[in-house]
């Protein structure tokens, strides 16, 4: 069993429902990188700065919420010339949380003023404590949803 870990993509809200509908995930292009760092039961959230690619209003807005799910890494075409890498993942109902009240407690953003610049990469690993806000704000309940039984069962005995 691997250590649980939890990432952050950032893509459009319109792009991010288009993955949701799907039960995929995909960002920076469709390029495979960060994709191939991900594990089934990974946590796994979508930070969008803007309502629509590439000039919708802005949101800044985390949009969904899920876990990695079982399978590998594929590609597929969406067109002639493009050929994205996504990833299975199982999305969990969440309503969105804007992301500036939460500037201050996540740890993952180093320069507050700038917080901007901690999604430049269009992924981010982050702490399960960061991720853990994340999905509080979301309505979600992070030891429930992200942290297996046993695991919790071992911090409760």
């Amino acid at each position: 069993m691997h250590e649980r870990r939890y990432w952050i993509g950032v893509a459009a809200r319109d792009h991010v429902a288009l993955g949701v509908a799907g039960g995929f995930t995909q960002f920076n292009h469709g390029r495979a990188g960060a994709l191939e760092r991900m594990r089934p039961g990974d946590g796994f959230a979508f930070y969008s700065p803007r309502t629509a690619h590439p000039d919708g209003p802005p949101l800044q807005a985390f949009t969904a919420i899920g876990r990695v799910a079982q399978g590998d890494v594929y590609q597929t075409t969406v067109a002639a010339d493009f050929k994205p890498f996504r990833r299975a993942v199982i999305y969990l109902p969440a309503r969105e949380a804007p992301i500036k009240p939460l500037i201050d407690a996540l740890t993952f953003i180093r320069s507050k003023p700038h917080w901007g610049a901690a999604f430049r990469f269009g992924v981010v690993r982050v702490p399960d404590e960061d991720f853990a806000r994340v999905a509080s704000a979301m309505g979600r309940d992070f030891a429930r949803d992200f942290v297996p039984q046993a695991e919790r069962e071992a911090v409760s005995t």
